[in-house]
C-alpha cells in the first residue's frame, strides 16, 4: 500500500487532493485512478468520491469522456464543461487529460497507477496489453493494487471481447424482453439501465477487496460483469424458467398477483396514479374510495379471479374516476383507505419532493461555467461519516498540474513540454 489511509501521507508524493476536502471522512486518504468513462465506471466511484477517496479520472481532447458530449446543458449551450450529465457523475474528482497514444503517455499512466490504491478501468483487452495497463503488469510494481476490470460481459469468455454500451447491453440483460405491452414490440429504456445497476456492486466489490488488503496485505482483481450484474434484478423470472420451464414476456402494467394493478389518468397533462390491488380488504378501500359504485359489487368484479378476468373493463372504470381528480388526490385518498398508490413522479416532483427536501438529498455546488447546479445525493446516510461532495465535476484538464506536477513530481520544464507534445492534452 502506497498510501497510510489514516493520514492520506505516501513516501515521495507531494499535496495533492480537492480544495476543501475533508480528511475526517471514512475513505479519505484512498487514491483511485480511473481510466473509466460513461456511466458504470464514474459511478462507481463516485460512491468512494462522496466517502472522500481521491479520484483521478483520466480522459484526453482527442477522446473525451462521452458523458462530456450528452446533455442536458444549461439554456441549450453546448460545451464539453457544460454537460449535467457529466457533472452528476463526477463531482470530486481530479480530472486529468492523458493522451495515452503517444509514446510517453502510457509510461506517464503506470507511474499514476504505482501510485493508486484502486484503478477501476473499462478498456477492452487489446487496448489494456498496448498500453501494458494489464493487471499482471500494474502488480509488478504495484503488489497492492486493486484492479476492477468492468467489461459488459467480463474479462474472459467466448463473449469477453465484445464491445457493449449502455443502451444494448440492458437488451443483452434481458431486460428489454419485459418491456412493454404483450401485443406489442419490446420496448426500449430512455437511459442505459444498467449504468445504475451495476455500480453498487462494483463499490461493494473494491470495499471488501480493502477490508481483505487490510487484513492480508494483499491486492486483488475484481471482473465485473454488466449482465451478471444485472441479472439479479430478474431473478424471478429466471427462477420460474429453471424450475418451470416458463418463458414469461411483456404484461404492459399488469401483475399476475394483483388487480386491478396499473397506471390511471388523472387530471392535468401527462399525469397519473399508479395503483395495486393485491387483497379483498385492499379491494373493498378501492371501492369505498370510490364511493361503492354500483359496479364494483357485480358479480363479474366480486372475486381475485373474475376481476383479473375483465382487467380491461376495470381499468377503464377506475380510470374514469380518476380522470377528475389529481394524482396527489388519489394517493392521498386512497393511502388513508389502506390501498396502495402512488404517484407517478416526473422531474418536477421530484425536485419538489418534501420527503427528499426534509433529507436534504440535493446537493448544490457552484460550478464556474455553468453556475448553481443540483446534485442528487447519496443514498445513504452515515452517522460519523457522512458523505457529501464539495467540488463541482472537473472541467476538461483542470488538474493537470495539481496531479503531473504535485502528484508525480514533474518539474515545470518537462511539463510544458508535455504540453507541446500534445501528451498532456
Amino acid at each position: 500500500m502506497h498510501r497510510d489511509p489514516s493520514t492520506g501521507e505516501g513516501e515521495g508524493e507531494g499535496e495533492v487532493g480537492l480544495p476543501n476536502r475533508d480528511d475526517h471522512q471514512a475513505l479519505a486518504g484512498l487514491r483511485v485512478v480511473e481510466f473509466a468513462w460513461m456511466g458504470v465506471g464514474p459511478q462507481t466511484t463516485l460512491h468512494l468520491a462522496r466517502c472522500g477517496a481521491e479520484i483521478v479520472h483520466v480522459e484526453t481532447s482527442t477522446h473525451v469522456d462521452p458523458l462530456r458530449t450528452m446533455g442536458p446543458y444549461r439554456n441549450q449551450v453546448v460545451g464539453w464543461n457544460l454537460s449535467g450529465m457529466f457533472e452528476n457523475n463526477n463531482p470530486n474528482k481530479l480530472g486529468i487529460t492523458l493522451n495515452l497514444n503517444t509514446p510517453q503517455g502510457p509510461s506517464l499512466a503506470r507511474r499514476l497507477c504505482d501510485l493508486a490504491d484502486v484503478i477501476v478501468e473499462n478498456m477492452s483487452p487489446e487496448i489494456k496489453d498496448r498500453w501494458g495497463l494489464t493487471y499482471e503488469e500494474i502488480k509488478r510494481t504495484n503488489p497492492s493494487v486493486i484492479m476492477v476490470g468492468m467489461a459488459s460481459q467480463g474479462q474472459w469468455g467466448p463473449h469477453s471481447r465484445h464491445p457493449g454500451h449502455g443502451g444494448t447491453i440492458p437488451g443483452l440483460a434481458g431486460f428489454y424482453h419485459f418491456l412493454g405491452w404483450p401485443d406489442l414490440e419490446p420496448s426500449d429504456i430512455a437511459m442505459p439501465y444498467t449504468d445504475w445497476v451495476v455500480p453498487h456492486f462494483g463499490a461493494a466489490a473494491i470495499l471488501a477487496a480493502l477490508d481483505y488488503r487490510s487484513r492480508t496485505g494483499k491486492g486483488a482483481y475484481i471482473d465485473i460483469s454488466h449482465i451478471e450484474s444485472s441479472a439479479h434484478a430478474l431473478g424471478p423470472v429466471l427462477l420460474d424458467y429453471t424450475v418451470n420451464g416458463r418463458v414469461q414476456t411483456r404484461q404492459g402494467n399488469r401483475d399476475p398477483a394483483g388487480c386491478p394493478h396499473g397506471v390511471y389518468r388523472c387530471r392535468g397533462e401527462e399525469r397519473w396514479c399508479a395503483i395495486a390491488v393485491f387483497t379483498d380488504a385492499q379491494w373493498d378501500g378501492l371501492v369505498h374510495a370510490m364511493g361503492n359504485p354500483p359496479w364494483a359489487r357485480e358479480p363479474r368484479f366480486a372475486t381475485a379471479l373474475a376481476r383479473h378476468r375483465h382487467q380491461d373493463e376495470l381499468d377503464r372504470l377506475i380510470g374514469q374516476r380518476t380522470a377528475g381528480l389529481t394524482p396527489e388526490q388519489v394517493m392521498a385518498t386512497l393511502q388513508a383507505a389502506g390501498v396502495p398508490a402512488g404517484v407517478v413522479s416526473n422531474c418536477q416532483d421530484m425536485y419538489e419532493d418534501p420527503q427528499l427536501l426534509h433529507r436534504g438529498h440535493y446537493e448544490f455546488l457552484e460550478h464556474p461555467e455553468m453556475g448553481r447546479v443540483a446534485h442528487g445525493g447519496a443514498s445513504y446516510r452515515l452517522s460519523e461519516t457522512p458523505p457529501g461532495i464539495q467540488t463541482p465535476a472537473p472541467r476538461l484538464g483542470e488538474y493537470n498540474e495539481r496531479v503531473f506536477q504535485g502528484l508525480l513530481g514533474l518539474g515545470e520544464a518537462e511539463y510544458v513540454e508535455l504540453i507541446i507534445q500534445g501528451v498532456l492534452d
